[in-house]
């Protein structure tokens, strides 16, 4: 899927959790259920070396321990995130096996045990990356989104911006006072 699923994905996983979380904390597991797709980096060294890394260096086991060790190191609550990095890491690896086939049929396949194995897992029936059922599901997510900013005071952009956030906060406010 793309990234902006991942990320309504992650952050609306991160304003599930527990109360305490800090900003810090949300994004955190935000940033581990983008942290998958760091391997897209391979594109800078052509297509080719996408097509052979892009789900290989962070789409599996290690790339989830190493995210994880990452993200509760420098978060302020330590269980909860470690929790939450890794179930928002794996939602990243169940879309991606959902909604990341290409438009001619082909999928793309997730090398889960790498480095411990070089079995790959896939599902026949992955949607291309420009279905329509991915387009659903981003627009759930969205909306998703909205209901929780209205909710909560808060939207994903808290993660760059506190004071951006304030702003769009109260832009969606004043549209959708529910």
């Amino acid at each position: 899927m793309h990234p902006q699923t991942h990320a309504l994905a992650s952050w609306l996983l991160a304003e599930a959790g527990p109360a305490a979380l800090t900003r810090r904390d949300r994004t955190l597991v935000l940033a581990a259920g983008l942290a998958p797709d760091l391997d897209a980096l391979s594109l800078l060294g052509g297509v080719h070396a996408y097509q052979k890394w892009h789900h290989l260096v962070f789409h599996n086991v290690a790339g989830a321990a190493i995210i994880a060790i990452v993200c509760v190191a420098l978060a302020w609550s330590r269980l909860p995130v470690l929790v939450l990095s890794l179930v928002s890491f794996h939602l990243h690896l169940l879309f991606d096996l959902l909604g990341s086939g290409g438009p001619d049929g082909s999928v793309w396949s997730i090398p889960y045990l790498v480095p411990f194995s070089s079995r790959e897992f896939f599902w026949r029936g992955q949607w291309p990356l420009g279905s329509w059922q991915n387009v659903t599901v981003t627009a759930l997510l969205v909306l998703a989104s909205w209901g929780v900013a209205v909710r909560s005071g808060r939207t994903i952009v808290e993660s760059l911006s506190p004071r951006a956030d304030a702003v769009v906060v109260e832009i969606l406010k004043r549209r959708w006072p529910f």
